[in-house]
């Protein structure tokens, strides 16, 4: 066997390994199927990444997300390790000459879509390149069980057909007992060796808080508040949803940027990294945005409607608290969002999608409603049976965060044990690595915490090196890395290389400059401050319409969808800071629409849309009812 210490040293930075990595790199190594369930942040890319390194041959990997696949990619060449990724944004030269290369063996991971390995053409040309194993990653894709069911990661069943004589390994952060025997089932697995990580975090503390329509947006703002000067992720529901409250916090000066599929790469990506380097804090995105990311130092993760399953807002909720450090996971719900999902589950036109929507809609609703512990509740649910009934880390328990405590509230009282009802199908044990009987009481301590001023100065060293290099931030040190290079301050390579996530490979590239970068600062350098803009996206507006934008124009200068521009106009409008223009909807159209509101009532637009004529907007409509609210007011 080779000296895997030895490679996770040179390449990795590494002294051990994290809980169970060794053995499932050892299962590998041995030619055996894996399947790996391993929360989010537990290492999962190196239990494969290693071992190809180790046999020097080449490992497909199975990836969802092109953009994830490109920064994998990159961060293994800074590693020294030879990789590539094969997609359809690629020319096509570009393509055959990593097809070339891979028949050659040049690389140790080829990282592919689940389309392009369905192609008859990537199954030829793969005959001819030396593989050591498949690596199928976000395996909970293959299963119409899971909650991010993907038609196409079906065709990897064919796997097994193909190439009869290489293992194949499923790796997954989320995954019950049904989906778990489905991807063994689906990908025709071999007595594979099974690895199932606890699924408690210890470190995160679990809130779910019911609210209403008024008490939504204080919430949100006290959460971040909250984590003032950290990194933060908002999962809102929808997309003009994200545009509505990056716009709600920019107004009241929490710089944050959105994410969202509809937005064009290039943006997205920039956004992305922004977030990533610490140039905004906030980042407020759909379901789109969390696969892959690598960012450790995440402190709050805040859901503001409700997740469709269990499954989901655990994925989500594990970006949190990735370097191990306390974090907070919330999840703020009003009943309306109850009422949307079971709208959309009703439109599903096949009765077995149907009934498992349903069943992750109840599980979701058991979560939130209910008065069991919430570890508790997501160990069992994924067949987990803890010896623990109580973690001390949810509002369940009694731990609820000081925003939440209204001086006028009562305390929440921490309700009796007792013994859980049978009604529900009992899942099998998991087995999961040796560890405490019962969770820790008390959040785990920090480390020494290195001088901030130098922590500024290199994440501004970084990012000046990832822009040059153009990779993402974390690519050329994750944050792990970099507070531990500050905290060590190492004189010399020897030192640098005693620096965790800093190789070989990482010191030669960079080690000049890190060094260059400490003589800087001890000679009075200071990384620049960085500029806020104070212009909020209200004043935004109320300037573009006053400069005689349309709402159109504004839509494409703001980088918002229209419907985002028009509610925001709609509401100055309410409020008496922007003037209401008649040409915005045309007379012939407002007197229509004025007098179908005046007669119906202005809470709810969808009667006034059925009582108007077709080629009438709700856009319009939203104009003129906050036209008619603000006469009314007055």
């Amino acid at each position: 066997m080779p000296d895997l210490y030895a490679a996770l040293k040179k390449y990795w930075g590494y002294d051990s390994f994290r809980p169970m990595q060794e053995r499932i790199v050892q299962s590998l190594l041995a030619g055996n199927d894996v399947a790996v369930i391993m929360p989010t942040g537990g290492g999962k890319s190196l239990c494969y990444q290693l071992p190809a390194l180790a046999l020097g041959q080449t490992v497909v990997v199975v990836s969802p997300l092109i953009a994830l696949m490109q920064d994998q990619v990159a961060q293994l060449g800074d590693m020294g390790i030879p990789a590539a990724v094969l997609n359809s944004t690629q020319p096509a030269e570009e393509q055959r000459g990593v097809i070339r290369a891979a028949a050659q063996g040049a690389f140790r991971l080829l990282y592919l879509s689940p389309e392009r390995l369905a192609r008859q053409d990537t199954i030829d040309w793969l005959r001819k390149v030396p593989l050591a194993f498949f690596a199928i990653d976000e395996a909970h894709c293959i299963s119409e069980w899971g909650h991010e069911f993907r038609p196409e990661y079906r065709q990897l069943s064919s796997l097994r057909e193909n190439f009869p004589d290489k293992p194949i390994a499923a790796f997954t952060a989320s995954a019950t007992k049904r989906v778990r025997h489905d991807i063994l089932e689906q990908l025709r697995l071999r007595e594979p060796h099974k690895y199932i990580a606890s699924f408690h975090r210890a470190n995160l503390r679990y809130v779910a808080h019911k609210c209403d329509k008024e008490s939504h947006p204080r919430l949100l703002l006290a959460a971040l508040r909250a984590c003032e000067g950290e990194s933060a992720i908002v999962y809102a529901p929808t997309i003009a949803a994200v545009e509505q409250t990056v716009d709600f916090l920019a107004d009241r000066r929490i710089a944050a940027v959105p994410y969202h599929g509809q937005m064009e790469t290039a943006a997205r990506r920039r956004n992305q990294e922004r977030w990533m380097n610490d140039e905004v804090r906030v980042l407020v995105g759909t379901i789109a945005f969390g696969l892959g990311i690598n960012k450790p130092a995440v402190r709050a993760v805040i859901h503001t409607s409700l997740p469709k399953s269990v499954e989901q807002f655990y994925q989500e909720a594990g970006r949190a608290g990735r370097d191990g450090l306390p974090a907070d996971c919330t999840l703020l719900w009003q009943p309306k969002d109850a009422g949307l999902l079971a709208y959309f589950i009703e439109k599903l036109n096949d009765p077995a999608e149907k009934e498992r929507a349903w069943q992750r809609y109840h599980a979701i609703r058991r979560f939130v409603e209910g008065d069991r512990c919430r570890h508790l509740q997501i160990c069992t649910h994924f067949g987990q049976v803890p010896k623990w009934q109580r973690c001390e880390m949810c509002d369940v328990c009694g731990n609820i965060p000081e925003w939440l405590k209204a001086p006028s509230e009562k305390p929440l009282a921490v309700k009796k044990k007792r013994k859980p009802k049978a009604a529900a199908p009992r899942e099998e044990p998991i087995p999961v690595a040796a560890g405490p009987a019962r969770p820790a009481q008390a959040r785990p301590a920090a480390p020494k915490a290195p001088d901030r001023d130098l922590v500024e100065f290199f994440k501004e060293w970084r990012w000046r090196t990832a822009q040059r290099a153009a990779v993402p931030a974390y690519v050329v040190l994750s944050d792990a890395a970099l507070e531990d290079l500050c905290r060590k301050q190492p004189s010399n390579l020897r030192e640098l290389l005693g620096v965790a996530g800093i190789g070989e490979r990482k010191a030669e590239l960079y080690g000049g400059e890190i060094f260059a970068a400490f003589e800087a600062y001890r000679n009075g350098a200071r990384a620049a401050a960085r500029e806020v803009s104070q212009v909020s996206p209200a004043e935004e507006t109320m300037r573009l319409v006053a400069e005689g934008k349309s709402f159109e124009e504004i839509a494409r200068i703001r980088g918002r969808q229209f419907s985002t521009v028009i509610n925001m106009a709609a509401d100055l409008v309410e409020k008496g800071r922007l003037e209401y223009r008649m040409e915005w909807v045309g007379e012939a159209n407002h007197r229509q629409i004025e007098e179908v509101v005046r007669r119906l009532g202005s809470q709810w637009l969808k009667p006034l849309r059925e009582a108007l004529p077709a080629e009438i907007t709700y856009e319009q409509i939203r104009l003129v009812v906050a036209f008619v609210r603000r006469e009314e007011a007055k």
